[in-house]
């Protein structure tokens, strides 16, 4: 009776394996395309279950995001009304600059008429700056103020409120003052493809931004793309990622000014530099801060590619008219390997989200910082500011004044 109920249990099974492999056989050759549906589906649920936290912030960003006022560069005014506040009450004394004028070159706008100190520490950087304020010199009241064309910011809030200087970039650790990088027109970062800087924002922007328009969304290489030189560790993981999965990413050091071996760009020999127009090659592009903010950020937004910008702290003025998973997707400085490849593959596995983000990027950019929004800035940032002076600037004989050469 034993060995007949075996037989009987292995001829069961046999049956069983059988019925399985004929409903497995006909699944792939019969009915194929349900198959391959199914999977599909079982796939994206468990990919929208992965990803649902970074839908639901894109939701939230959706739901809490109000347009900037396009007219008069209004997208960035409350950055100025932020960085005067703190002398809002007592007002700028002559003290105050006294105490500041050190740390930056000194310009006085007397009678329409622009004077700076004899020398800048960085030349082409005060040229930069003086190419904004030549034009608005006859609208322009009287005042004087201290201008720092370092990379970084120098009144920290911890040493209190000793004095206005102007910075192009800072931290909410700093009381500076933000105004439009000299870049805009002259001074900016030199490199072997831009020895004399990477040029005028005014041509850039004209050149990306039409590549950006005709350059297709499904024509672009679907990677993460960086080119930069090791300034900050916080790049570090990218980098290494794309050396175990360089299907996912291109991301490779360059060389800078402190490079001495290959240790220097984590022991691989530098990559080329690489311009603007190759990054629009790209579907997605990463932005890191260098010494302060970056200088790449306004330019690789009118790849229309979408931008992972790393790190929220480091902000040139227009940066808080760009708002996070509207028009770029935000990394935190110290993300990992693991979480940089999790938030590609969102993208990846989100193409329209990624590409209306990109999209969201360009237009702010492109109506929001032409020339004449980076003058009208300017000219908002020096009349206000003038109006907090308690005292009317006299000509010091010490300056020299600046006249246009172009």
């Amino acid at each position: 009776m034993g060995k007949i109920n075996t037989h009987f249990l292995v001829t069961i099974y046999l049956l069983y394996i059988l019925f399985n492999s004929s409903v497995a056989s006909t699944c792939t050759s019969q009915d194929e395309q349900n198959c391959e549906e199914e999977k599909i589906n079982k796939y994206s649920m468990e990919a929208n279950t992965k990803y649902q936290k970074y839908l639901q912030l894109i939701k939230e960003a959706k739901e809490s995001y109000k347009p900037c006022n396009e007219t008069k560069c209004r997208c960035h005014a409350q950055v100025i009304a932020n960085d005067l506040q703190v002398f809002k009450k007592n007002g700028i004394s002559k003290k105050l600059i006294e105490n500041v004028k050190s740390k930056g070159t000194k310009y006085q706008i007397i009678v329409n008429k622009l004077y700076r100190d004899k020398s800048c520490m960085f030349p082409a950087r005060c040229a930069g700056i003086e190419h904004f304020i030549f034009d608005l010199l006859p609208k322009l009241p009287n005042m004087e103020f201290i201008v720092n064309t370092r990379d970084w910011p120098q009144i920290h809030k911890q040493y209190g409120i000793f004095g206005p200087i102007f910075s192009f970039s800072k931290s909410p650790d700093y009381h500076d003052i933000m105004y439009p990088a000299w870049s805009f027109w002259e001074g900016g970062p030199a490199i072997s493809l831009y020895p004399r800087g990477i040029g005028r924002w005014d041509s850039h922007r004209k050149k990306l931004g039409k590549l950006g328009n005709e350059t297709s969304w499904n024509e672009k290489i679907p990677k993460a793309f960086f080119r930069g030189s090791r300034t900050s560790a916080e790049r570090d993981p990218l980098v290494l990622l794309s050396r175990e999965k360089p299907e996912l990413v291109n991301a490779q050091y360059t060389k800078n000014q402190a490079w001495k071996s290959d240790a220097d760009t984590l022991h691989v020999p530098p990559a080329k530099e690489v311009s603007f127009e190759e990054h629009c090659k790209y579907k997605y592009l990463f932005n890191f801060r260098g010494v302060a903010a970056s200088f790449r950020f306004k330019h690789i937004l009118l790849c229309k590619s979408l931008v992972f910008h790393v790190g929220n702290e480091w902000l040139e003025f227009f940066y808080p008219a760009l708002k996070p998973w509207i028009h770029y997707i935000p990394v935190e400085a110290n993300a990992s390997k693991q979480k940089l490849e999790e938030l590609i593959e969102f993208t990846v596995h989100h193409d329209d989200i990624a590409r209306e983000i990109a999209e969201n990027g360009y237009n702010l950019i492109w109506n929001n910082l032409r020339m004449k929004d980076v003058s009208c800035y300017w000219s908002k940032l020096l009349k206000r500011y003038a109006k907090l002076l308690t005292y009317e600037p006299v000509l010091d004989a010490t300056l020299i004044e600046i006249k246009k050469k172009y």
